[in-house]
């Protein structure tokens, strides 16, 4: 059975009453990958508003298998000292990773950042050295629109990512940069300028399909945006 695990922040992890783009995907490969797979993680609740905490598990279909790593307000910075013993207890193959708003947003400038995407590909690494991996880039965001700093920051990050999976990409360990869906925009896409709506999510699940299509001859032709 393929194990993914999805790995994120507040847009993967999502919010009481979201689908979310993992629910999304895990439709997606149901219908096009021909062989057994699930959704693993350590954790499996959605983020709650009324508590601000991770205590939610009002998911809308009870057959998801809701595992992941993702926390709201988590980014590289707090997933790379975690990745490598989450891949060996949960014995992930494939990551589909969406992170780095929270780190340049609070955390780290971007050449830092980029160190800890580094850090957490040797992470994984060292726990499954086989292990696949799909990176989604930060993608439109309100703070972008409204912070002229910030925004260079996240553009300057994205293209330091995109060099990183060339240098980190390996034959038996794959790193897979996923294109940021063309059509997203953050006025029809997300709820308040950041988190995805339903269009949004099905968006984002399409990026991660297509990516791992193309490029790993993975399930197929993403139907879902």
């Amino acid at each position: 059975m393929l194990r993914f695990m999805p790995v994120g922040d507040s847009m993967t992890i999502g919010s009481a009453g979201d689908h979310t783009w993992r629910y999304r995907l895990w439709q997606h490969l149901c219908t096009t990958y021909g062989g057994p797979f699930t959704l693993v993680g350590p954790r499996e609740a959605l983020h709650d508003p009324a508590t601000d905490a991770p205590t939610s598990h009002a998911y809308a279909d009870p057959r998801f298998p809701r595992a992941h790593l993702a926390g709201w307000g988590e980014g590289w910075h707090h997933m790379a000292p975690l990745i490598g013993e989450t891949v060996r207890s949960c014995r992930a193959d494939v990551l589909l990773v969406s992170l780095g708003l929270i780190d340049l947003g609070f955390y780290t400038n971007a050449e830092q950042t980029a160190d800890n995407v580094r850090a957490f590909v040797a992470g994984a690494r060292s726990a499954n050295p086989r292990i696949r991996m799909a990176v989604l880039p930060v993608i439109p965001n309100i703070r972008v629109e409204a912070d002229p700093a910030f925004a260079e920051q996240v553009a300057h990050f994205n293209e330091l990512l995109a060099k990183t999976t060339v240098d980190l990409d390996e034959a038996g360990s794959s790193l897979l940069l996923v294109p940021p869906p063309p059509s997203y925009d953050l006025r029809t896409d997300t709820y308040d300028g950041t988190h995805p709506n339903a269009s949004g999510e099905h968006k984002v699940a399409a990026a991660f399909a297509e990516a791992m299509w193309q490029g790993w001859d993975l399930g197929g032709p993403c139907r879902t945006a």
